[in-house]
């Protein structure tokens, strides 16, 4: 499964913090990959490495030729901490599992479900707060059902 970036922050050097959908936190050091690819050595230049830009979920971007992917950063980087995910990402992450999870696209979602598919694509990014509704019918639309929970303290 594709872990998509939500938000990135650039830190001293050549590194990086960026929190994946999944609530996780990574750290990741761009020079980890100079041997490999000289080309980012590029990045040593501060105000460059500063102009790095998260392109859309699937990474960040300096130029044309200088990118990383969002997997790379994931697999690869440190765990610095999990943060709480926000609603609709969680939501985001549970329609996209399903989906995958029984082989179908976005289109043939939104084919079963009378829902358009480039509403799926936003719930899917999470940039869309559907209804309970809407999502009972892509959950029946798989043959599954909704779950909802409330997490409350409990009293002691």
């Amino acid at each position: 499964m594709f872990h998509k970036a939500v938000e990135m922050k650039l830190l001293e050097g050549t590194s990086m913090e960026v929190l994946f959908q999944d609530g996780k936190v990574k750290c990741f050091d761009m020079a980890s990959l100079f041997e490999k690819y000289p080309q980012l050595k590029a990045l040593r230049d501060r105000e460059f490495f500063l102009s790095g830009k998260l392109m859309g979920s699937y990474g960040i971007m300096w130029n044309d030729d200088l990118d990383i992917e969002a997997e790379t950063i994931y697999e690869e980087g440190i765990t610095v901490r999990t943060e709480g995910v926000p609603c609709n990402m969680k939501v985001a992450e549970a329609v996209l599992s399903a989906r995958a999870l029984c082989g179908l696209s976005q289109k043939q979602l939104a084919a079963i479900t009378g829902i358009d598919q480039y509403d799926i694509s936003k719930i899917e990014r999470g940039v869309s707060n559907p209804s309970v509704s809407t999502l009972e019918r892509i959950a029946a639309a798989m043959g599954g059902q909704l779950s909802i929970s409330i997490a409350v303290p409990s009293a002691d």
